[in-house]
């Protein structure tokens, strides 16, 4: 009587070992890149650092689709499903991490290296409140001028005046609604006039809002102007807010 040994599975472990190489790849780039945002804001890390992290977790998730894919070929071609499975899922797993920092390089490609961004770009509104915490900020108070007005005008031709058919006090009321439906820190809220803070989830960048108010012949016009504390361009991110603040202004005149 024979005894027959179990046939050894084609490849050995190197498939598998390969498979698991490329799921530590990606784990470790899912750490680098959601610890670089959290890292700044806390203190940990100055900001050169804190990007420095997001680009090694760049180079960990490309490491990581190249190691799924030896893995997905090798494993195939040895006929180990599941560490074929595995690679494939890695390479899925980083095509879905990168599509935010793409889709963002992208948007930078588009937009113009502005970062104060307002409806009225001959008399703009002007920051007083907030006035000393972006004069401690890199960039300036003072509206930048016509050069960028010029840049914001062709391409974003949309931000323009909002005109509210309603009285200047209901029009302060729910112009204060819709920034705290925004989500924004007011600082101040004044006859005609309010300033807020719009702090970004991730890294916590500080972007500043001033809204004013100015009875016209229909009822009221507001105003809005949105400037980054720091950075040359905002990637668009100014001119989202100040659209999606007309959204939620005006929801609330409607209601």
């Amino acid at each position: 009587m024979s005894l027959l040994r179990p046939s050894r599975p084609r490849g050995g472990r190197w498939p598998v070992s390969v498979a698991w190489l490329a799921l530590a790849l990606l784990v470790l780039a899912a750490l680098l890149m959601a610890a670089a945002g959290p890292a700044y804001r806390l203190g940990l890390l100055p900001l050169g650092d804190a990007f420095g992290l997001l680009r090694y977790g760049a180079y960990a998730a490309a490491g990581a689709a190249g190691v799924g894919l030896i893995a997905l070929v090798v494993a195939t071609f040895c006929r180990r499903l599941r560490a074929a499975l595995a690679g494939g899922l890695v390479i899925v797993a980083v095509a879905g991490m990168m599509t935010v920092p793409w889709v963002h390089w992208q948007r930078a490609q588009q937009a113009p290296p502005i970062h104060d961004i307002t409806t009225d770009t001959e008399d703009p509104p002007a920051f007083e409140a907030l006035a000393d915490a972006r004069e401690a900020a890199p960039n300036a108070v003072d509206y930048p001028g016509e050069t960028v007005a010029r840049q914001q005008r062709e391409a974003y031709p949309d931000i323009q005046p909002i005109d509210l058919d309603i009285s200047r006090d209901s029009a302060l009321s729910v112009a204060e609604a819709a920034a705290l439906d925004l989500g924004w820190e007011l600082v101040s809220v004044t006859d005609g006039r309010i300033e807020a803070t719009d702090t970004t989830t991730w890294f916590g960048f500080k972007d500043d809002v001033v809204i004013r108010l100015t009875e016209t012949d229909d009822g009221v016009r507001v105003d809005v102007r949105s400037a980054s504390r720091m950075g040359r361009g905002d990637v668009g991110a100014n001119a989202a807010r100040i659209r999606k603040y007309r959204v939620a202004l005006e929801r609330r005149v409607r209601r």
